[in-house]
């Protein structure tokens, strides 16, 4: 039997009187790569940073491998890793240096042995010695996504991980999220807008729209439906228009 890494129950965020975020009541299986699809102002990154424990839900809440985000908040930070979609490291220091220090923050006994793993994992090795502040924004993604895995989490959330990159930096990218989630049995939760990056990477999506969900299944019942990436596009637009007016993220 298939056991969830998340299960969201009822999960809701409001500013004020805007419902940022709509009762999202569904789940995603373990070493799934869920892809969360939606427009700019969808509630996509308020979502992520409720499940990463960053906000605290208005109402409802969400189990990440068993642990509730609002009553075990410190139970969550460990079973988890997040890339943002803007990665902060400390410029004036190397990636070894950056990547050793957050080992440490997190308690990790064996620091430089897992980042010495992570660096090798992720094919970065040569950046160990340069400082982040010379960096790529590709090349910041990847040492953001070196500190997320130091510690071996068992879900894995990345925010417009893609955002910025070359054609080149988003397919190592795709490369990299495969392996973490075939190798390292990793669950992956994924915020893009990118229906491309959906459908080369994710085995299920999720469509949010004006903080609603209003489509969830596999990739593969997707293309059995719809087909080839233009009818995925097209159900996209169909199911989650474009705002009219802005919304906050």
């Amino acid at each position: 039997m298939t056991e969830n890494a998340i299960e969201f129950r009822a999960l809701s965020q409001a500013f004020g009187n805007f419902q940022a975020v709509k009762a999202l009541t569904f789940d995603v299986a373990e070493r799934e790569i869920f892809g969360f699809l939606g427009h700019n102002g969808a509630g996509k990154t308020t979502t992520i940073h409720m499940l990463t424990t960053l906000a605290r839900p208005s109402s409802g809440t969400a189990l990440i491998s068993g642990h509730d985000i609002v009553t075990d908040p410190l139970g969550v930070r460990r079973e988890i890793g997040y890339v943002p979609e803007n990665v902060r490291l400390y410029d004036t220091l190397t990636t070894w240096e950056n990547l050793v220090f957050f080992a440490r923050l997190s308690g990790l006994s064996d620091a430089e042995d897992r980042v010495s793993q992570a660096l090798e994992f992720l094919t970065i090795t040569d950046l160990r010695d340069r400082r982040v502040g010379e960096f790529s924004k590709g090349m910041r993604q990847r040492v953001g996504l070196a500190q997320a895995i130091l510690h071996h989490p068992k879900v894995l959330f990345l925010d417009e991980p893609s955002s910025g990159l070359d054609p080149m930096g988003m397919k190592m990218l795709r490369d990299l999220i495969v392996r973490l989630n075939d190798e390292w049995n990793m669950t992956i939760f994924m915020n893009t807008h990118l229906i491309s990056e959906i459908a080369k990477t994710c085995t299920s999506i999720g469509v949010l729209s004006h903080g609603q969900l209003v489509y969830h299944d596999t990739i593969e019942a997707v293309t059995q439906r719809f087909g080839d990436d233009r009818s995925l596009e097209e159900l996209y637009l169909s199911v989650a228009p474009a705002l009219e007016t802005e919304e906050a993220a």
